[in-house]
């Protein structure tokens, strides 16, 4: 688990392509500081597993699913990512509960200045929008942050980001257009299905709007 607080931004030093999979060399420091092989590094909000460890990097492995799922495939050597170790009894839980297993990708759809904040709106599908809500939280690009407003249309959401979450993540670099990891809260995604025994009326499968009230109700 991870808590969506970035720890330092690292680079892209190598990538080997396999058929449908890829290897990743992540030039980092910090995140070095205790590591071993087998311990996990929580990657633009993709957990992955160490499977080797130099002097100033580390190299990791990803798998087919993790390739279609997230934007990894896309980054190139010099690429600059978000990095967090894995949480221990010790650490302080300044974001949320983060898992590293990203739903899905989401598209910025627009950035604007609003003093010292950055808004960013991002547009996804149904699947991620259903666990959104209005001062929830959301993990992307690795980076624990509030949703500071849903779209109407229920297509998009937008978050600000202060001057500490500009400078300490990749975030402030990103353009519309751009592609970026989401994981939704995955304290919403149990509320679901522990909701499910109880999303049918009268033998009637209740709508996907039904049940995205149900689910704000609840939460509220």
């Amino acid at each position: 688990m991870f808590t969506g607080i970035v720890e330092e931004i690292g680079r892209v030093k190598s990538i080997r392509h396999g058929v449908k999979s890829v290897t990743l060399e992540i030039a980092a420091s910090v995140v070095l500081e205790g590591t071993q092989v087998g311990d996990s590094i929580c990657t633009n909000g993709v957990c992955l597993t160490v499977t080797q460890l130099s002097d100033g990097s580390f190299m990791a492995d990803v798998m087919p699913e993790t390739v279609r799922r997230t934007s990894l495939a896309a980054l190139m050597v010099g690429s600059k990512v978000n990095l967090e170790r894995a949480l221990t009894l010790q650490s302080r839980l300044g974001g949320h509960l983060v898992s590293g297993h990203i739903d899905g990708t989401g598209r910025i759809r627009s950035r604007n200045n609003d003093d010292n904040a950055i808004w960013l709106w991002i547009e996804c599908g149904d699947v991620m929008m259903r666990y959104i809500i209005e001062k929830g939280s959301v993990t992307v690009q690795g980076v624990s942050l509030t949703v500071a407003a849903v779209s109407p249309s229920h297509d998009a959401f937008a978050v600000s980001l202060i001057p500490h979450t500009q400078g300490a993540t990749t975030l402030h670099s990103i353009s519309v257009g751009d592609t970026v990891n989401i994981e939704n809260d995955v304290i919403a995604k149990y509320v679901e299905k522990l909701l499910e025994p109880f999303a049918s009326q009268g033998g009637e499968t209740m709508s996907q709007k039904d049940k995205m009230a149900l689910y704000r109700n609840f939460m509220k």
